[in-house]
C-alpha cells in the first residue's frame, strides 16, 4: 500500500538511498533539504528557523536525517560549535517534529524515524558535542514515543561512522578505512544502503510493535569486547 512519507535530508547518503528504496516501493516521497533530490522536492535548510516547511494534511511516516560529525576536543569546542551541533541535530528536529504533529495524527498509523549515535550510549573522546545532542534526540524519541502512541510510533537509528559524503574525511585513505574498521568488533563500516533499509523497515507494518526504540546497526562497537 503507498504511503506519503516526508524525508528531511535526502539529497546524500543514507537519506538519499532510503528516498530511492521507497519511490522503488511506490510511495510517495517529499524531500525537503537544501540540495536537490529525488522525489517530490523542495529547497528546505533545517538549520534556518524562519524557513517554512510545505507539507501535506497527511504524513504516514517522518524521517529526520540532517547530522554533523563535529569531532574535537572538549578544551577546543566553542560557544559556536556547540549551537551548530544543538541547531541541526536537536531543534532542527523539533520544529520538523512540530509542523508535522497534526498530519502525522491524521494518518492514524504514522512513523517517525530519528537518528542518533554509537556515542551516546559508548564514551568516546573528541564527541562530547554530538554526544551531547544525540543523547538529546534518544531523549526525545522516548518521550514522544509516549505521547504520541497509540497513532504514532517514533523510534531511532543509532549507527557507528557510516560510509557516507559525510564521513569522507574519516574514512578517506585506505589507511584510514583500514583502522576504522577495526576499532568494530564485526571488522566492518555499514554502508548507506543497509540503514536505510533499517530505516524502511521501522516505516513499514513489519514495525508495527516498535516504539521508543533506539536501534544500534553498529557492527558490535557498542556492546561487544573481543579478547
Amino acid at each position: 500500500m503507498s504511503r506519503t512519507i516526508l524525508i528531511v535530508g535526502g539529497s546524500s547518503g543514507i537519506s538519499a538511498a532510503l528516498v530511492q528504496r521507497l519511490l522503488y516501493s511506490g510511495h510517495r516521497v517529499l524531500t525537503r533539504c537544501r540540495t536537490e533530490a529525488l522525489g517530490d522536492w523542495e529547497m528546505y535548510d533545517a538549520a534556518d528557523e524562519q524557513q517554512e516547511l510545505t507539507i501535506p494534511e497527511r504524513l504516514d511516516g517522518l524521517v529526520y536525517a540532517p547530522g554533523s560529525i563535529n569531532l574535537k576536543p572538549f578544551r577546543g569546542l566553542r560557544a559556536l560549535d556547540w549551537q551548530n551541533d544543538w541547531s541541526i541535530n536537536v531543534m532542527g528536529a523539533v520544529r520538523v517534529l512540530q509542523r508535522c504533529e497534526k498530519a502525522l495524527m491524521a494518518s492514524g498509523n504514522a512513523s517517525v524515524v530519528l537518528f542518533s549515535t554509537v556515542a551516546v550510549g559508548t564514551g568516546m573522546p573528541y564527541h562530547a558535542s554530538i554526544a551531547a545532542s544525540k543523547g538529546a534526540i534518544e531523549g526525545l524519541c522516548r518521550s514522544l514515543a509516549a505521547e504520541w502512541a497509540p497513532k504514532v510510533r517514533v523510534n531511532a537509528i543509532a549507527p557507528s561512522i557510516t560510509d557516507t559524503p559525510m564521513a569522507d574525511r574519516l574514512l578517506g585513505s585506505p589507511e584510514k578505512r583500514e583502522n576504522s574498521q577495526k576499532r568494530h568488533p564485526l571488522n566492518r563500516i555499514s554502508g548507506p544502503e543497509e540503514l536505510a533499509g533499517l530505516a524502511a523497515f521501522l516505516l513499514g507494518s513489519d514495525a508495527a510493535g516498535l516504539s521508543g526504540q533506539i536501534l544500534h546497526p553498529d557492527n558490535g562497537m557498542g556492546n561487544l569486547r573481543l579478547l
